[in-house]
C-alpha cells in the first residue's frame, strides 16, 4: 500500500461486532449482530472507506494529484472523498446533483471547507456521468486527474469491502447490507463463505437493475446472494413516519444511532421479515452498518 494511505490508515478504529438484544429477536430464536463500520473513524466511516481504499491506493501508485468524482448534496461518498483527500495532499473536484442554492447543504459546506472545487449539474446531465466506470473514462479529464465514478463503484473497490468478511470472527448464517450502488454488496459476495446468504436492501425505488449491475461487478459468477427491493421506502433518500418511528426506537432501546438512507431501511427490513417468519429461527445474522450518519443532517428530527 502507498506510505500515505499506510499513514492515514493507522489512525482507524477496528470496528467491533455488537450483538443486538430484542424481544422479536429473543420470540423467534434469532442471532442479530451489528458490523459497526459506523465506527471505524469519525468522518470517513462505513463502506465509504472500505470502497476508496485501494482506489485511492492505485491513484497515488499511478502519480494522480487530482480526484473527480459526483454525488449528491449530501452525498456520503464525496464528505469522504473530499476528507481523505485533504489529508493525502490530493485535490478534489465534486460534480454536485444540484442546482447552486442561496446557501450550501452542510455537507457541501464539509467539502469546501477541505478544499474540494463543487461543480453543479442537472439532474439530466448527472445520469449522463453515470456512464463513466473506469478511472480514466470521464471526458475531458486532464493529465494526473483520477475519475471516480458515483459512489465509488470501481472493480478496486471489492477488495476493500471483503475485508469486513476477513473481520468477521464467528460463524455466521447470512450477511445483510444497504445497497446503493451495489458495490458493497459485490464486494461482501466475493468474499463471504458460499454456504452463507448475503443479502442486499435496495435503498432506492426501481432497483432491479441494480441484480444486473452486481453480477457485472463480480469477478466469477455466485448463486448465494439476493437483492430486497421492498424496504426502498418511496425512493433514494425518501423516509416514512414509520421509517423514522422504528429508527427512533431501535436508537433508544440500543444506543445505536442509524441513518434513514441505507442502514435504517436495512434494519427496518430485517426487523420486518423476522417478524414475517420470513426468516427460520435459529439463523446467525451479521448486518453491516455502513456509516453515513453526516447524511441525517438532511432530515428534520
Amino acid at each position: 500500500m502507498h506510505p500515505a494511505l499506510a499513514s492515514l490508515e493507522s489512525i482507524f478504529t477496528p470496528s467491533p461486532l455488537t450483538k443486538i438484544a430484542h424481544p422479536l429477536l429473543d420470540q423467534q430464536q434469532i442471532e442479530l449482530w451489528l458490523k459497526r463500520d459506523d465506527m471505524l473513524h469519525p468522518i470517513v466511516s462505513g463502506n465509504k472507506w472500505r470502497k476508496l481504499k485501494y482506489v485511492l491506493d492505485h491513484a497515488l501508485c499511478i502519480g494522480a494529484d487530482t480526484l473527480v468524482s459526483m454525488g449528491g448534496a449530501y452525498s456520503n461518498h464525496l464528505h469522504a472523498l473530499a476528507y481523505v483527500g485533504r489529508e493525502l495532499g490530493l485535490k478534489t473536484i465534486g460534480l454536485i446533483r444540484s442546482e447552486p442554492g442561496p446557501s450550501l447543504t452542510p455537507t457541501l459546506t464539509d467539502l469546501q471547507q477541505w478544499g474540494m472545487e463543487l461543480k453543479f449539474v442537472s439532474r439530466t446531465d448527472y445520469r449522463l456521468l453515470r456512464q463513466y466506470r473506469d478511472w480514466q473514462a470521464f471526458p475531458g479529464l486532464q493529465p494526473k486527474q483520477y475519475w471516480l465514478p458515483e459512489g465509488g463503484a470501481q472493480a478496486p473497490a471489492l477488495q476493500g469491502v471483503a475485508e469486513i468478511v476477513a473481520e468477521l470472527d464467528i460463524d455466521y448464517d447470512m450477511l445483510c447490507v444497504p445497497c446503493g450502488t451495489g458495490t458493497t454488496l459485490a464486494g461482501l459476495i466475493s468474499a463471504a463463505p458460499p454456504q452463507v446468504s448475503v443479502i442486499g436492501f435496495a435503498a432506492l425505488k426501481n432497483a432491479g437493475f441494480l441484480i444486473n449491475d452486481v453480477a457485472t461487478i463480480l469477478p466469477q459468477q455466485y448463486d448465494n446472494w439476493q437483492i430486497n427491493l421492498d424496504y426502498h421506502f418511496g425512493g433514494f433518500a425518501s423516509t416514512t413516519a414509520e421509517l423514522m418511528t422504528f429508527i427512533a426506537d431501535f436508537e433508544r432501546q440500543t444506543a445505536i444511532e442509524l441513518d434513514p438512507v441505507y442502514t435504517g431501511k436495512m434494519m427496518f427490513g430485517l426487523f420486518d421479515l423476522i417478524a414475517k417468519q420470513q426468516i427460520k429461527s435459529g439463523q446467525r445474522i451479521i448486518a453491516v452498518h455502513t456509516g453515513g450518519l453526516q447524511g441525517k443532517r438532511g432530515f428534520n428530527s
